[in-house]
């Protein structure tokens, strides 16, 4: 008898993080699992894996999704004990979520009808388990429905309900469930999810305690964590080599790094200046010769982040790339890494004389200091791309600039300080001033360079944390507090972030 071939009888079951392909499949799952309640949109689990990927997960058998999870990071004591599912998820985008947060507070998990009694759900269970221990956090929280409550309701509270699921009087298929996964029930919230008409919007506050949770002293409530910037305000002069225009870059790195600087922030497009030695007239040749110089640009500016320990904001530059040139700015991390952001909106200037390109993608960056974005002068007067960048989790948005006149100028400044107070973060620009005579479309610069906060008590008085006097060359040198900013979110005068209406208007990001 041959040997019996068992391959023919696995059935493979995964459990994994959810990816962004697996979206369409989510949402269709969602609407068998929960009939009657409100669905995810693409949006909410798009922000999940941008923000927090790390704790969204699914049960795939033999590739069908027949179950997921969600959930966020917290320090649960910050918020009410009477809260909501709305106020524990900024109504489903999670960009409350605290990555130094005590708490994982998981927000939903859904099994395929077709499968249920297979334990799909204490394998969701258990993965948080293994990410809460993974994380260091001290719990995991949840905020549980009982389903079954609406047939009870008539003769009884929802707290005498509970008492009867925990003694095994009455069966409830979640919150018995949850009690056999070691959740305990903290209390009961009203109106907790307002669709959860089986429930009767109540939901059990429940707890799983990590015993292997080891404190950790920076998790404790920070009283601050600020960030040190320098805004470069670069004088256009003319130059006669590479090596001048570096030499003038490292001066200014010097100094950001002499301050205890985290970012040094240089201009847009200051590496025109190169075109101040050039032999070339014609805009559209001086600038295709000016991309000969990318590589020699990204290796100082590499050399220069590594040598000086500063977050390096590199202004902008001219690339050529499949024959197109696009306005780049680069993020050189400290470590050595690099990123980069292309300018998306081009201005008519750009393209009638140099033939710039715009692009799309609209990015935000890790670093030692947070989550931050770049959007390059003209980018900064679109308010929808500062919301997007917001919403996936930067705190601080840095744009380079240059303008030639006051008006271009205040253009920038004054949607930098509205991007500030609208999204609750810190805004940031950096431009040029001074003269290049001998180039064509650069000749004259006005700038005024500054960094910028959200209005409010907690922050620097009419929201500017520093600015340079106009036209002169000089740098800014100013402290932002990522802690305070956190902590406005949750309660500042005012609370953009959460009190926008997403009920009634959103912002579809379609890359």
């Amino acid at each position: 008898m041959s040997e019996l071939d068992v391959s023919k009888f696995e059935k493979k079951i995964e459990i994994r993080q959810i990816r962004h392909e697996d979206i369409e499949e989510i949402l269709a799952l969602q609407k068998k699992c929960f009939p009657g309640m409100d669905p995810w949109k693409r949006e909410h689990l798009e922000s999940h894996l941008d923000i927090f990927p790390e704790g969204q997960f699914c049960v795939e058998l033999e590739g069908e999704i027949i179950g997921s999870c969600s959930s966020l990071m917290v320090n649960f004591d910050e918020y009410d004990d009477q809260h909501t599912w709305d106020d524990i998820t900024d109504e489903g985008y999670i960009t409350n979520h605290n990555p130094d947060g005590y708490n994982l507070y998981g927000i939903e998990v859904m099994v395929h009808p077709d499968y249920r009694r297979m334990k799909i759900g204490k394998r969701l269970y258990d993965a948080r388990k293994d990410l809460a221990r993974e994380l260091n956090v001290k719990s995991i929280i949840i905020g549980g429905r009982i389903p079954n409550y609406h047939k009870h309701a008539d003769e009884m509270k929802a707290s005498e309900y509970v008492e009867e699921v925990k003694f095994q009087n009455i069966y409830d298929p979640v919150l018995t469930f949850q009690l056999m996964n070691g959740f305990n029930v903290m209390r009961i919230n009203p109106n907790y999810l307002p669709d959860d008409k089986a429930s009767k919007q109540f939901a059990t506050l429940m707890e799983w305690n990590n015993v292997e949770y080891k404190a950790v002293t920076r998790r404790h409530f920070r009283s601050s964590f600020p960030v040190r910037i320098c805004a470069i305000q670069y004088a256009m002069k003319k130059i006669s080599s590479f090596e001048e225009f570096a030499n003038q870059v490292e001066y200014y790195v010097d100094v950001a790094a002499d301050f205890g600087s985290d970012f040094a922030v240089f201009p847009e497009i200051f590496t025109t200046q190169l075109m101040s030695f050039m032999d070339e007239k014609i805009p559209s040749k001086a600038v295709r010769k000016l991309t000969e110089y990318t590589e020699p640009y990204i290796e100082l500016f590499t050399e220069l982040a590594v040598k000086y320990n500063v977050n390096i904001i590199g202004g902008s530059h001219f690339v050529l790339e499949d024959e197109k040139i696009y306005n780049i700015a680069y993020l050189f991390r400290r470590d050595g890494t690099i990123e980069k952001q292309y300018k998306i909106h081009v201005t008519p200037n750009e393209r009638r004389w140099w033939g710039i390109h715009g692009s799309d993608g609209i990015e935000v960056f890790d670093t030692d200091c947070g989550k931050i974005a770049i959007q390059i002068c003209y980018d900064i007067e679109f308010p929808e791309l500062g919301r997007i960048a917001t919403d996936k989790g930067a705190n601080i948005l840095f744009t380079p600039f240059c303008t030639d006149d006051r008006q271009g100028y205040l253009r920038v400044r004054y949607c930098a300080q509205a991007r500030a107070v609208e999204n609750q973060i810190y805004t940031v620009i950096a431009g040029t001033i001074g003269n290049l005579s001998q180039v064509e479309n650069m000749d004259v610069q006005y700038a005024q360079s500054g960094i910028f906060t959200p209005s409010d008590f907690a922050f620097s008085r009419d929201g500017i944390a520093g600015e340079c006097h106009p036209n002169i060359e000089t740098v800014v040198v100013g402290d932002v507090d990522l802690e305070i900013l956190r902590r406005q979110r949750q309660s500042g005068t005012v609370r953009q972030l959460r009190d926008r209406r997403k009920d009634l208007y959103e912002i579809h990001y379609k890359k």
